[in-house]
């Protein structure tokens, strides 16, 4: 069974696990996104190259290259 908490005492539990966390600097963030989209551009490129491969691939195996 959970204790009831009240309102009140919620509040004050989330604001003080909130000043717990280490909060990422301007500068931290932004190097962590760019880095993200940096690597969803090239996770994107490898797949589409790995997709036309075998696309070629499979039309040769199959004879439909007209």
């Amino acid at each position: 069974m959970m204790a009831k908490t009240n309102p009140g005492q919620f509040v004050r539990e989330v604001r003080q696990e909130g000043r717990k966390v280490t909060w990422p600097t301007r500068k931290e963030t932004g190097v962590t996104t760019a880095m993200v989209l940096g690597m969803t551009v090239l996770a994107s490129l490898f797949l589409f190259l790995v997709d036309q491969v075998l696309s070629v691939g499979i039309r040769a195996l199959l004879g439909l290259g007209g």
